[in-house]
């Protein structure tokens, strides 16, 4: 049975987490952490693939909630649009290449973008003075191997390895209305840049019975800190000094740091039947520990929420939660193909709009060689509906510039791939 199953079981696991499922889960998750391509028997094998994702968020009811003519405050909105369209398309990469270096020895090299965002409301709605554009970028270049041996009926394989990160991003927003007659031509923008990198590292073990196609593996990914976030603000959209912020009208080189969350996920599989393979997973990630990261002007001697901040970068997330599960069957030597449902748990807690997710996908897996296969998947995702405005955590009110609500909208997601052994 192993012979038919092996082939649906990389499609099924690729096509339930990685590809779709994933590409739609909470806080800055993108392609998150995948190192199946470990597993693969091959000897040598390359893999590359790509998901596009097209998320359709539209945010309803908007209220500007803070009209003040300040940097804080950002204008009197209340005359723009109620209504924004707040996601935007984005493109998921990976590539991969695993090697057996001896008996029981495999490594894994691979290139991903575990983390991201891009939400692009614009300016012409009365939130403008919460968000106007926000986008975050990520590299993640990880070395993995594992050692397996025989216990029992199967395998025991004990993996290791680590990984390097770079993040980028930013955050516009108005800091003040530049229709209030008070700053000429200035456009009222203000933008914070930032860049930092940082490493991390995963452990893990995995139980294999390859004549039944099962397996289960739990892998733990660490925290990256980043320790050393550089970047600016640039408020030039404002009159030099304007209400008394020295701040304004000028470009601020800050400084500060976060952590990127931790992570622990739990994957099974099995052949149930001939040519069926059943598969799903479980992943807590440590979302919560984003809350409000501040950043100082540089020179400042310590920048923490209790010293003087030039700005921050709000999130105010929970942990994440993420349940799939699916079923894979190979129609004949050339085609398998594979469905599986996703519950993503929303990190928001009242700020934000990250509910609720349930992604629904199927993927086909066409092998014209033993050395060759070409995997498409597409899922479509319901993002629940919810609401945003102020909340209060450890003691400080958040959200309070602008509220709005959002209904139950669709993503759409696909992804292609290519893996060659040699």
């Amino acid at each position: 049975m192993a012979n038919h199953l092996m082939k649906t079981t990389a499609l099924g696991l690729i096509a339930a987490c990685a590809f779709v499922g994933g590409a739609q889960a909470g806080g800055l998750e993108r392609g998150g952490y995948n190192i199946d391509l470990l597993f693969d028997p091959g000897q040598y094998v390359f893999e590359s693939g790509v998901t596009y994702v097209a998320p359709q968020r539209k945010i309803k009811n908007v209220v500007d909630t803070n009209t003040a003519n300040t940097i804080g405050g950002g204008g009197n909105l209340t005359g723009r649009p109620t209504e924004a369209d707040d996601s935007e398309n984005y493109f998921v990469p990976r590539i991969g290449f695993k090697a057996t270096l001896m008996e029981g020895v495999d490594c894994l090299a691979d290139y991903s973008q575990p983390w991201g965002a891009h939400t692009k409301p614009g300016t012409n709605w009365a939130g403008a003075n919460q968000n106007v554009e926000t986008k975050v970028n990520s590299h993640n270049y990880g070395l993995t191997c594992s050692y397996k041996f025989d216990v029992g009926p199967g395998q025991l394989r004990v993996i290791g390895g680590g990984f390097y990160q770079q993040l980028d991003g930013f955050k516009e927003r108005i800091v003040f209305n530049p229709n209030s007659g008070f700053i000429g031509s200035l456009s009222g923008l203000g933008r914070l840049n930032l860049e930092g990198d940082g490493y991390g590292w995963r452990i893990g073990a995995a139980y294999e019975i390859p004549e039944y196609a099962l397996r289960a593996s739990l892998v733990y990914n660490s925290e990256v800190e980043l320790d050393e976030i550089t970047g600016n603000l640039d408020l030039r959209g404002l009159p030099v000094n304007f209400g008394g912020n020295q701040l304004a009208g000028r470009d601020t080189a800050v400084y500060g740091s976060t952590t990127m969350p931790d992570s622990l996920e739990l994957k099974v599989q099995s052949g149930i039947a001939p040519d069926w393979l059943a598969f799903g997973s479980v992943k807590w990630t440590d979302w919560s520990q984003l809350q409000s990261i501040p950043f100082c002007v540089v020179g400042t001697t310590s920048c923490s929420r209790t010293t003087p901040q030039a700005t921050s970068l709000d999130l105010i997330y929970r942990d994440g939660w993420t349940v799939s599960g699916g079923i894979g069957h190979k129609l004949n030597e050339q085609w398998s193909v594979a469905g599986s449902v996703t519950w993503d748990r929303g990190t928001s807690q009242g700020f934000g709009a990250q509910s609720d997710v349930w992604t629904f996908g199927t993927g086909v897996s066409y092998t014209p060689t033993k050395n060759v296969e070409l995997r498409v998947a597409g899922a479509v995702s319901i993002l629940t509906s919810g609401s945003s405005g102020a909340v209060v955590a450890n003691g400080v009110t958040y959200g309070d510039d602008a509220s709005y609500t959002y209904d139950n909208d669709i993503a759409a997601a696909v992804s292609t791939s290519l893996k060659v052994r040699f």
